[in-house]
């Protein structure tokens, strides 16, 4: 477990995304100086790879792009500590896709991170050679901190309205991060943050299933719940202060947009009904008890679950009551939104737009 000083509201210079492309004013060409300005962010966490381009109007960041595939780029690393060639595979492909995008749309500012499996990996830095040799995007390998800070950045704004203590959550692949944060019109100050080395990929890999009965299932989920609850300890002691107080709750992850899905009943993912959802804990709780008990066959034939989150969904339901236990709010905020959008904030005030809003172009 890693606890660091809370980060500061600095925005740093983006890394370059793609060679040649990254700044306004890099090409001299009066063509390309002349295009609107448009921004990008890349997010490459552990389980996913996930591209947005957008250009400001109206007071309001215009999603004109996006690209998501999952990559699975920490398959494997907990027990091997590296990052596998055919993960590295699969990230170089999906990467591939967006500097196409970026070329196409004439992307002016960008920024493209790695998260926690290439924190982690012992040849992160390799990958993000590979990456930059073969499809021009220069990675930044930003620290928990970091990540900590893009996250709240891209979606404090969906904080429930109050003046409760507020705790915004970002489940990843690699890692779990919790911050303790005061929101204020379309600011955002971080008071307390921790960030934990278990998320649903490394969890999972952690707490294998013997066999795929309910016994089995049940025992694993357990354990999960008492890693997670260990984890998180330190960051509940200082969390006791607030009891009894109206709490406020914000999660960013798949794991909480998967839940939010399987509350509506939907048929397939809709991100418009589930960004900015707001379900009552104990509906997020019963949800993923029935989850953990529900075998990966069962699991698999839920609509807006599928084959591709089956597997990790537990996880992800057992680190969500871990923090329900320390932060036990009524309700659960749902955001479809956090680094990448964190990313697209910070460019654009960079750029001197300061989008307030995301929203998506219609065509």
């Amino acid at each position: 477990m890693r606890q660091m000083a809370a980060p500061s509201g600095r925005t740093p210079r983006p890394g370059p995304a793609v060679k040649g492309r990254n700044r306004a004013g890099d090409d001299p060409r009066p063509m390309f100086a002349a295009r609107p300005r448009s921004y990008a962010a890349i997010d490459l966490g552990t389980n996913n790879c996930r591209l947005l381009i957008a250009r400001p109007q109206d007071g309001e960041l215009v999603v004109i792009d996006a690209f998501s595939r999952i990559v699975r780029l920490g398959e494997g690393l907990h027990g091997s500590g590296k990052i596998s060639q055919a993960a590295m595979d699969r990230t170089v492909a999906a990467l591939a896709i967006c500097a196409d995008k970026l070329r196409r749309r004439h992307v002016t500012l960008s920024r493209a991170v790695a998260t926690e499996a290439c924190r982690r990996a012992s040849n992160g830095g390799e990958l993000a050679a590979r990456v930059r040799q073969e499809t021009g995007i220069v990675l930044d390998i930003i620290s928990a901190a970091e990540e900590a800070r893009l996250a709240v950045l891209g979606c404090h704004n969906l904080m429930e309205p109050g003046d409760g203590p507020a705790l915004i959550f970002d489940i990843g692949g690699g890692s779990t991060e919790l911050m303790h944060v005061d929101v204020s019109n379309h600011d955002v100050t971080i008071h307390d943050w921790i960030s934990v080395p278990w998320g649903v990929v490394s969890l999972t890999e952690h707490s294998p299933l013997s066999e795929d009965s309910l016994a089995a299932r049940q025992a694993s989920y357990a354990h999960m719940r008492e890693v997670t609850r260990t984890a998180f300890s330190e960051f509940a002691v200082r969390a006791e202060r607030f009891a009894g107080q109206k709490l406020r709750l914000l999660g960013t992850s798949g794991t909480v947009t998967t839940l939010a899905s399987v509350f509506l009943d939907l048929p397939r993912y809709d991100r418009r009904a589930v960004d900015g959802l707001v379900v009552p804990t104990d509906a997020m709780r019963d949800i993923s008890r029935r989850l953990a008990d529900a075998s990966l066959a069962d699991r698999a034939e839920i609509a807006c679950i599928g084959r591709e989150r089956a597997d990790l969904v537990v996880a992800g339901c057992a680190i969500l009551e871990s923090i329900i236990d320390l932060w036990p709010a009524p309700r659960v905020g749902v955001a479809d939104r956090g680094i990448r959008e964190g990313i697209l904030r910070s460019l654009a005030m960079q750029g001197r737009d300061v989008p307030v809003t995301r929203r998506e172009h219609r065509k």
